[in-house]
């Protein structure tokens, strides 16, 4: 099991014993984490809220089939996040592939000053996207899944995923570039 966190496996063993109070103490560990993956995926507090709750409670139903082969936070997310591509199925917010046509103006010519970006505004920008770009470059980059676990999760093919990464980057920076340039023109 997760022998980098005793404590984490102390409330595991617990919690398989219907131990409330060891689930409450694992909710408190992973609560915040959990609801970040489901808002970052479904844009809505609400909902974000609903699903976390939604998969906590399946994490305490299923827990005897938790193996200890990833960590618990680990395969707690997988559940959030397979919750949520589910509501956004279910919301008709999501479609399989939309391809969004993106100029070539310069983009990979042109060179983005990483110091100036303020994190804050990479992550609105980043959510301001539509939703494929913003589902796969938030599994790739903030949640930290490679093409073929995006491939898996999504049930895309590998190349689907590549492509869909690299147009998302490209708008992104296209983005970025765009408000960069107007902040450098009117001022800070």
């Amino acid at each position: 099991m997760e022998t980098s966190q005793p404590h984490i496996t102390n409330l595991i063993k617990r919690c398989k014993k219907s131990d409330k109070n060891a689930q409450l103490d694992l909710y408190k560990a992973y609560y915040q984490a959990m609801y970040n993956t489901a808002h970052r995926i479904l844009k809505d507090n609400f909902e974000a809220e609903d699903i976390m709750q939604e998969a906590f409670l399946t994490a305490f139903t299923k827990l005897h089939t938790f193996k200890g082969e990833v960590t618990f936070g680990a395969w707690l997310k997988r559940i959030v996040i397979n919750k949520s591509l589910t509501q956004l199925k279910k919301n008709n917010r999501y479609q399989e592939v939309k391809m969004e046509v993106i100029t070539n103006d310069k983009i990979t010519d042109e060179v983005i000053d990483y110091k100036g970006l303020n994190p804050k505004n990479v992550l609105n920008t980043l959510q301001s996207l539509k939703d494929n770009y913003r589902l796969v470059l938030t599994l790739n980059l903030i949640e930290g899944y490679d093409y073929e676990e995006i491939a898996q999760i999504l049930n895309y093919t590998n190349e689907n995923v590549r492509t869909t990464v690299s147009r998302a980057k490209k708008k992104l920076k296209q983005i970025l570039l765009t408000e960069s340039i107007k902040t450098q023109a009117y001022g800070r």
